[in-house]
């Protein structure tokens, strides 16, 4: 896969992962372009990197990846990679949450991680189709497999990308559109996951397995999740839940 002379958008690309990709990219000689909700962290990637193009866009809103799409084909034509990877995640107990009066605060996580990657990746797989090279990468978690029963809506939009991934690998087969999955562990993207993975060596050992042509890539015990058993899955899931359970109520 060619990592260099391409022109990469990014979604959500102005914190943790994103802007770490958003970093590799450039450095690798790339023209980025990054996406998010928040002008002010867009002001700020700016001022970090001035080469990088930004624009306002919140996922959640079909409005706003409608014209965020048609904005760039139309002033950054040559587009040819994406890294969907805006996301969100509330941890939370369902016993405890009014879902009568609150859905809205839920149901905007499902419409950012699932419905937003997956409406952005199905107007630019024509697109890319057209092109001489290109490729999309899905950033899913390995919550996609194991999922932490306190994150309950994020580990299932994450599931659900894993699988629009395949399909969409297969029906892009014919394509010289590359299409990848990337699900990362535990990463510390807020600087305070003392066993959290460092975001840049992540993102580093991304760009190696990507030179490599890998199209599911992990790390550490996120690569391991792709191949888990149901058994392991469900063993995982129950020490998870056991460890966070005892943790809420300080045993």
């Amino acid at each position: 896969m060619e990592l260099s002379g391409n022109t990469v958008l990014i979604t959500g690309g102005t914190s943790g992962i994103g802007f770490a990709f958003a970093k590799r990219f450039i450095n690798a000689g790339n023209t980025v372009i990054v996406c998010g909700r928040d002008e002010e962290k867009l002001h700020e990637t700016k001022r970090q990197f001035p080469s990088i193009i930004t624009r306002v866009c919140d996922v959640a809103h079909s409005e706003d990846r409608k014209a965020l799409f048609e904005w760039i084909t139309t002033h950054y034509p040559d587009v040819n990679a994406l890294v969907n990877n805006a996301g969100m995640l509330k941890r939370f107990n369902m016993l405890e949450v009014n879902a009568v009066e609150e859905w809205e605060d839920y149901s905007k996580e499902i419409t950012t991680n699932q419905e937003g990657a997956i409406h952005i990746a199905m107007m630019f797989a024509p697109y890319f189709a057209k092109k001489e090279n290109a490729f999309m990468i899905n950033i899913t978690s390995f919550q996609a497999f194991t999922p932490d029963p306190f994150a309950p809506i994020y580990a299932a939009t994450k599931a659900a990308i894993h699988s629009f991934t395949i399909s969409l690998r297969h029906q892009l087969s014919k394509t010289p559109v590359k299409i990848v999955e990337v699900a990362p562990p535990l990463v510390n993207t807020s600087g305070y996951h003392d066993s959290a993975v460092p975001t840049d060596e992540f993102v580093e050992k991304v760009f190696q397995d990507l030179q490599q042509g890998k199209l599911e890539i992990g790390y550490g015990s996120s690569e391991a999740s792709f191949r888990l058993s149901r058994d392991e899955i469900d063993e995982n899931v129950k020490q998870i839940f056991q460890k966070k359970n005892n943790e809420s109520f300080g045993s």
